[in-house]
Protein backbone atom coordinates (compact mmCIF):
# COMPACT_ATOMS: atom_id res chain seq x y z
CA UNK A 1 0.00 0.00 0.00
CA UNK A 2 1.09 3.16 -0.71
CA UNK A 3 0.27 6.18 1.81
CA UNK A 4 0.88 10.00 1.30
CA UNK A 5 -0.05 13.01 2.90
CA UNK A 6 0.26 15.32 -0.19
CA UNK A 7 -2.81 17.01 -1.38
CA UNK A 8 -2.34 17.05 -4.99
CA UNK A 9 -2.15 13.62 -5.18
CA UNK A 10 -5.90 13.46 -3.41
CA UNK A 11 -7.47 12.44 -6.76
CA UNK A 12 -5.78 8.90 -7.19
CA UNK A 13 -6.83 8.33 -3.64
CA UNK A 14 -8.99 5.57 -2.78
CA UNK A 15 -8.82 5.81 1.00
CA UNK A 16 -8.44 8.33 3.60
CA UNK A 17 -7.23 7.51 7.12
CA UNK A 18 -9.05 8.81 10.05
CA UNK A 19 -7.74 7.20 13.14
CA UNK A 20 -5.66 4.67 14.80
CA UNK A 21 -5.55 3.34 18.10
CA UNK A 22 -3.10 0.61 18.92
CA UNK A 23 -3.28 -1.33 22.16
CA UNK A 24 0.07 -3.15 23.42
CA UNK A 25 0.14 -5.12 26.39
CA UNK A 26 3.86 -6.07 26.21
CA UNK A 27 4.53 -4.64 30.06
CA UNK A 28 2.04 -7.93 30.96
CA UNK A 29 4.48 -11.02 31.79
CA UNK A 30 1.53 -13.66 30.13
CA UNK A 31 0.92 -11.31 27.39
CA UNK A 32 4.81 -10.73 26.18
CA UNK A 33 5.72 -14.10 26.40
CA UNK A 34 2.17 -15.96 24.93
CA UNK A 35 3.27 -15.56 21.18
CA UNK A 36 6.66 -15.81 19.97
CA UNK A 37 9.16 -17.11 18.01
CA UNK A 38 11.51 -19.59 19.15
CA UNK A 39 13.67 -22.89 18.54
CA UNK A 40 11.63 -26.49 19.87
CA UNK A 41 14.07 -29.42 21.39
CA UNK A 42 15.21 -29.74 17.93
CA UNK A 43 16.63 -26.57 17.21
CA UNK A 44 14.08 -26.11 14.56
CA UNK A 45 12.40 -22.12 14.49
CA UNK A 46 9.41 -21.87 15.17
CA UNK A 47 6.38 -19.95 16.61
CA UNK A 48 5.12 -20.71 20.29
CA UNK A 49 1.97 -19.95 21.33
CA UNK A 50 0.79 -20.56 25.02
CA UNK A 51 -1.91 -21.23 27.16
CA UNK A 52 -2.41 -17.75 27.93
CA UNK A 53 -3.10 -16.49 24.39
CA UNK A 54 -7.16 -16.26 24.10
CA UNK A 55 -6.70 -14.21 27.55
CA UNK A 56 -3.97 -11.98 26.62
CA UNK A 57 -6.15 -11.70 23.23
CA UNK A 58 -9.41 -10.57 25.52
CA UNK A 59 -7.88 -8.29 27.19
CA UNK A 60 -6.20 -6.70 24.66
CA UNK A 61 -9.24 -6.99 22.46
CA UNK A 62 -11.85 -5.39 25.13
CA UNK A 63 -8.92 -2.31 25.62
CA UNK A 64 -8.73 -1.35 21.82
CA UNK A 65 -12.64 -1.60 21.66
CA UNK A 66 -13.16 0.51 24.92
CA UNK A 67 -10.79 3.32 23.53
CA UNK A 68 -11.52 3.44 19.92
CA UNK A 69 -15.43 3.13 19.86
CA UNK A 70 -15.87 7.04 21.28
CA UNK A 71 -13.74 7.84 18.23
CA UNK A 72 -16.04 6.70 15.76
CA UNK A 73 -19.74 5.84 17.07
CA UNK A 74 -22.40 8.49 17.12
CA UNK A 75 -23.17 10.29 20.39
CA UNK A 76 -26.72 8.89 20.46
CA UNK A 77 -25.08 5.29 20.22
CA UNK A 78 -23.02 5.86 23.05
CA UNK A 79 -26.06 7.50 25.28
CA UNK A 80 -27.90 4.84 24.67
CA UNK A 81 -25.58 1.84 25.76
CA UNK A 82 -24.81 3.66 28.81
CA UNK A 83 -28.24 4.42 29.53
CA UNK A 84 -28.82 0.13 28.59
CA UNK A 85 -26.01 -0.87 31.20
CA UNK A 86 -27.33 1.44 33.81
CA UNK A 87 -30.76 0.42 33.86
CA UNK A 88 -29.46 -3.75 33.47
CA UNK A 89 -26.91 -2.48 36.28
CA UNK A 90 -29.82 -1.16 38.53
CA UNK A 91 -32.13 -4.42 37.55
CA UNK A 92 -29.73 -6.68 38.73
CA UNK A 93 -31.24 -7.82 41.70
CA UNK A 94 -34.56 -8.66 40.18
CA UNK A 95 -35.67 -11.34 38.16
CA UNK A 96 -34.99 -12.03 34.53
CA UNK A 97 -38.71 -12.26 33.72
CA UNK A 98 -39.47 -8.92 35.83
CA UNK A 99 -36.44 -6.76 35.08
CA UNK A 100 -35.47 -8.50 31.73
CA UNK A 101 -32.43 -8.67 33.13
CA UNK A 102 -31.18 -11.75 30.51
CA UNK A 103 -30.60 -8.95 28.06
CA UNK A 104 -26.58 -7.68 27.79
CA UNK A 105 -26.32 -4.36 26.65
CA UNK A 106 -23.77 -4.46 23.02
CA UNK A 107 -22.92 -1.72 21.16
CA UNK A 108 -23.52 -1.22 17.76
CA UNK A 109 -20.90 -0.84 15.64
CA UNK A 110 -22.99 -0.39 12.49
CA UNK A 111 -23.64 3.06 13.18
CA UNK A 112 -20.65 4.63 12.84
CA UNK A 113 -19.14 1.59 10.59
CA UNK A 114 -20.10 0.34 7.01
CA UNK A 115 -17.85 -2.52 6.52
CA UNK A 116 -15.48 -4.54 8.65
CA UNK A 117 -12.03 -5.86 7.75
CA UNK A 118 -10.93 -8.67 10.40
CA UNK A 119 -7.58 -10.15 11.07
CA UNK A 120 -8.02 -13.69 9.30
CA UNK A 121 -5.94 -15.72 11.50
CA UNK A 122 -8.44 -18.37 12.29
CA UNK A 123 -11.68 -19.82 12.32
CA UNK A 124 -12.27 -19.19 16.19
CA UNK A 125 -10.41 -15.56 16.05
CA UNK A 126 -13.21 -14.68 13.20
CA UNK A 127 -16.23 -15.95 14.82
CA UNK A 128 -15.00 -14.69 17.84
CA UNK A 129 -15.27 -11.51 16.93
CA UNK A 130 -18.08 -12.12 14.81
CA UNK A 131 -20.22 -12.77 18.57
CA UNK A 132 -18.54 -10.21 20.70
CA UNK A 133 -19.36 -6.62 17.92
CA UNK A 134 -23.06 -8.61 16.57
CA UNK A 135 -22.02 -8.80 13.15
CA UNK A 136 -23.68 -10.69 10.79
CA UNK A 137 -22.04 -13.08 8.41
CA UNK A 138 -22.20 -10.79 5.48
CA UNK A 139 -19.79 -8.45 7.42
CA UNK A 140 -17.10 -11.08 7.95
CA UNK A 141 -18.00 -12.68 4.71
CA UNK A 142 -14.11 -11.31 3.32
CA UNK A 143 -12.58 -12.48 6.16
CA UNK A 144 -13.72 -15.91 6.06
CA UNK A 145 -13.53 -16.14 2.04
CA UNK A 146 -9.64 -14.87 2.92
CA UNK A 147 -8.85 -17.56 5.19
CA UNK A 148 -10.23 -20.19 2.63
CA UNK A 149 -8.67 -18.90 -0.53
CA UNK A 150 -5.20 -17.66 1.49
CA UNK A 151 -4.97 -19.45 4.72
CA UNK A 152 -3.44 -17.36 7.66
CA UNK A 153 -1.18 -14.47 5.91
CA UNK A 154 -0.38 -13.05 9.44
CA UNK A 155 -0.65 -9.41 9.20
CA UNK A 156 -1.03 -8.68 5.42
CA UNK A 157 -4.46 -10.52 5.33
CA UNK A 158 -5.92 -7.39 6.26
CA UNK A 159 -5.27 -6.20 2.57
CA UNK A 160 -6.41 -9.56 1.09
CA UNK A 161 -9.83 -8.94 3.08
CA UNK A 162 -9.93 -4.96 1.48
CA UNK A 163 -9.04 -6.65 -1.60
CA UNK A 164 -12.18 -8.75 -1.64
CA UNK A 165 -14.59 -5.91 -0.74
CA UNK A 166 -12.91 -3.94 -3.79
CA UNK A 167 -13.34 -6.78 -5.91
CA UNK A 168 -17.00 -7.13 -5.03
CA UNK A 169 -17.79 -3.90 -5.64
CA UNK A 170 -19.05 -3.07 -2.13
CA UNK A 171 -16.94 0.00 -1.70
CA UNK A 172 -18.58 3.00 -2.05
CA UNK A 173 -17.90 6.86 -1.94
CA UNK A 174 -18.22 7.94 2.19
CA UNK A 175 -18.44 4.04 3.22
CA UNK A 176 -16.19 3.71 6.44
CA UNK A 177 -14.40 0.22 7.03
CA UNK A 178 -13.02 -0.77 10.15
CA UNK A 179 -9.74 -2.71 10.14
CA UNK A 180 -8.58 -4.57 12.74
CA UNK A 181 -6.27 -7.15 13.75
CA UNK A 182 -3.96 -8.93 16.51
CA UNK A 183 -0.61 -9.91 16.89
CA UNK A 184 2.55 -10.61 19.02
CA UNK A 185 3.36 -8.52 21.64
CA UNK A 186 0.19 -9.13 22.82
CA UNK A 187 -1.74 -6.36 20.78
CA UNK A 188 -4.47 -5.41 19.10
CA UNK A 189 -5.00 -2.72 16.45
CA UNK A 190 -8.05 -0.98 15.05
CA UNK A 191 -7.96 1.94 12.28
CA UNK A 192 -10.36 3.80 10.38
CA UNK A 193 -10.56 3.89 6.73
CA UNK A 194 -13.07 6.53 4.64
CA UNK A 195 -13.52 5.45 0.93
CA UNK A 196 -12.63 8.46 -0.88
CA UNK A 197 -14.51 7.59 -4.40
CA UNK A 198 -16.64 4.46 -5.79
CA UNK A 199 -14.22 1.48 -5.80
CA UNK A 200 -15.49 -0.73 -8.68
CA UNK A 201 -12.33 -2.13 -10.23
CA UNK A 202 -13.96 -5.34 -9.66
CA UNK A 203 -11.33 -8.23 -10.53
CA UNK A 204 -8.87 -5.84 -11.35
CA UNK A 205 -6.50 -7.38 -7.45
CA UNK A 206 -5.36 -10.57 -6.35
CA UNK A 207 -8.79 -11.53 -6.66
CA UNK A 208 -9.20 -11.30 -9.86
CA UNK A 209 -8.60 -15.17 -10.66
CA UNK A 210 -11.50 -16.60 -8.37
CA UNK A 211 -13.79 -13.89 -6.91
CA UNK A 212 -16.81 -14.75 -9.01
CA UNK A 213 -16.66 -18.30 -7.06
CA UNK A 214 -17.02 -16.87 -4.00
CA UNK A 215 -18.33 -16.93 -1.17
CA UNK A 216 -18.60 -20.95 -2.54
CA UNK A 217 -21.55 -23.16 -1.52
CA UNK A 218 -20.32 -25.04 0.85
CA UNK A 219 -17.26 -24.40 3.34
CA UNK A 220 -16.73 -27.52 4.86
CA UNK A 221 -12.99 -28.45 5.33
CA UNK A 222 -12.17 -31.34 4.21
CA UNK A 223 -9.36 -32.27 6.81
CA UNK A 224 -11.35 -31.75 9.53
CA UNK A 225 -11.85 -34.89 10.86
CA UNK A 226 -8.04 -35.21 10.98
CA UNK A 227 -7.14 -31.71 12.47
CA UNK A 228 -10.55 -30.75 14.05
CA UNK A 229 -9.40 -31.50 17.50
CA UNK A 230 -7.68 -27.92 17.18
CA UNK A 231 -10.57 -26.07 17.44
CA UNK A 232 -10.94 -27.02 20.52
CA UNK A 233 -7.67 -25.49 21.99
CA UNK A 234 -9.41 -22.43 21.34
CA UNK A 235 -12.69 -20.59 22.92
CA UNK A 236 -14.36 -18.57 20.72
CA UNK A 237 -16.12 -16.99 23.80
CA UNK A 238 -12.83 -15.62 25.17
CA UNK A 239 -13.21 -12.91 22.78
CA UNK A 240 -16.76 -12.03 24.42
CA UNK A 241 -16.68 -8.78 25.64
CA UNK A 242 -17.04 -9.22 29.18
CA UNK A 243 -20.38 -8.33 31.22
Amino acid sequence: MLLTNKRALKHRAMFRFKCLVRTHHGARDESYGCCMQQQDEQGRLGVYLSKNLPKAASRAFVDNLREISPRILPISELLRFMVVSLVRKMSKTQTSSEAGGGTKPVINFKTGVDHFCLHAGGKSEIDGVKLSLGLSEYDIEPSRMTLHRFGNRSASSLWYVLGYMEAKKRLKKGYRVLMKSFGAGFKCNSCVWEVVRDLDLGDANVWKDCVEGYPPVSMANPFMEKIGWINQEFDPDTFKIPE
